[in-house]
């Protein structure tokens, strides 16, 4: 079974491994790249500043490790890590590398993630041979806290993430008999679907937290809901009051904090949507809010193929090229999408929503697929591969 017909070959995941400095990203990493879960794991270590030393630190047996200096990956150095997953590609393909079957990426603690994940999306090469797998983030049980209060970007890396490992809760709790209630609540109002875990737990293992991805090559399955995870959103206008100052936490959070400024909520669509119109959402909606859309994803039931889901995923304005999975993996056929947003206004999304999944919505897509490529279907970037 092949996610898309006609792919040449099933694609390398990527996990993005992110957390803000000093959240022991390395040391995660240093200690599961041990595991036989992550043999053959080609790893890009991404450090801020002209003496690196991260590398250093992690232990592995091949030589499966790239460096980037000099630079951070939300900015100077993107083209780098575009040409880097290129060159990984070509050597392995010519043998010069061990067969690396996943690729880590640890970005700098100071780094947003969204411009990694656009890497991922928009080259037309690197689309075909790579898929994202999910986002790690990593906490510091000890700052982690003071942390998200005073940077925007700790809580956009929380914010976007599928796995959240709290981190140094040996030092933080070294008896365990307090835990940290008031930040996984934290945690879990900035991303009610990520799973959250304590670095030290049982549970912890490499096998679960580095596989968020809705394609497992290895029993063929497809898994939307673990993917979507879209049950941890609500899915209704009652949703503000998930985010109010006093949630979790019987008093008004600090001014200095972000929180409220991020907004996950779900939309679930029973009836089949026309491509042509979901090309006109995604483009109203990249119009509108593409700046404050830190992640978005789901699966579609479309009009032209209602036995083959469409899964879309976007970052911000970029959209990774739509993809039809041969089959439903199950008998729900309905259409959720997942929305994370920064300063994002999740009634005017829904509104959108409501009126081009509406049956009469045809006439208006009709109306302006002249003067809009993305509504007519098979044309535009959002073209279904």
């Amino acid at each position: 079974m092949t996610l898309v017909a006609g792919r040449p070959r099933t694609p390398i995941p990527v996990n993005v491994l992110t957390g803000f400095l000093g959240a022991g990203k390395t040391t995660l990493l240093s200690r599961h790249l041990k595991s036989p879960a992550l043999a053959d794991t080609a790893v890009i270590v991404n450090e801020f500043g002209e003496i690196s030393l991260d590398h250093l630190l992690i232990e592995t047996s091949d030589e499966n490790i790239v460096e980037l200096r000099g630079g951070c990956l939300c900015c100077q150095i993107q083209g780098d890590l575009i040409s880097t997953l290129e060159d990984l590609l070509r050597r392995r393909d010519n043998g010069r590398v061990h067969p690396f079957r996943r690729v880590i990426i640890e970005t700098t603690g100071l780094a947003d993630p969204a411009p990694v994940l656009h890497a991922l999306m928009l080259n037309p090469y690197l689309v075909l041979r790579y898929a994202l797998a999910s986002v790690i983030t990593a906490v510091d049980a000890l700052t982690g806290a003071e942390t998200l209060n005073a940077h925007v970007e700790s809580v956009r890396q929380v914010a976007v993430a599928d796995r959240i490992v709290i981190t140094k809760t040996d030092l933080a709790d070294p008896h365990g008999e307090t835990g940290f209630p008031e930040l996984e609540n934290r945690l879990r109002s900035l991303n009610p679907s990520a799973w959250i875990v304590r670095a030290e737990a049982p549970e912890a293992v490499p096998e679960r937290l580095f596989e968020a991805r809705l394609y497992n090559p290895e029993n063929k399955s497809v898994d939307v809901a673990n993917w979507l995870r879209a049950a941890a959103y609500p899915d209704g206008p009652d949703h503000n009051a998930h985010h109010t100052d006093a949630h979790h936490h019987g008093h008004k959070h600090d001014v200095n904090r972000h929180d409220a400024r991020i907004k996950a909520f779900s939309i679930s669509h029973e009836q089949p949507i026309g491509i042509a119109a979901l090309e006109l959402f995604f483009d109203l909606l990249r119009s509108s809010h593409g700046k404050g859309l830190l992640r978005m994803k789901g699966i579609v039931t479309t009009i032209e193929e209602p036995d083959r889901p469409l899964v879309v995923h976007g970052v911000q304005h970029v959209f990774h090229p739509p993809v039809f999975l041969d089959a439903w993996p199950d008998t729900d056929h309905t259409t959720r999408l997942v929305f994370i947003m920064y300063d994002g206004d999740e009634a005017a999304i829904r509104a959108l929503f409501s009126a081009i999944a509406a049956p009469s919505s045809d006439k208006i897509v009709g109306a302006l697929a002249p003067v809009n490529p993305l509504a007519t279907p098979g044309t535009g970037p959002f073209k279904p591969v």
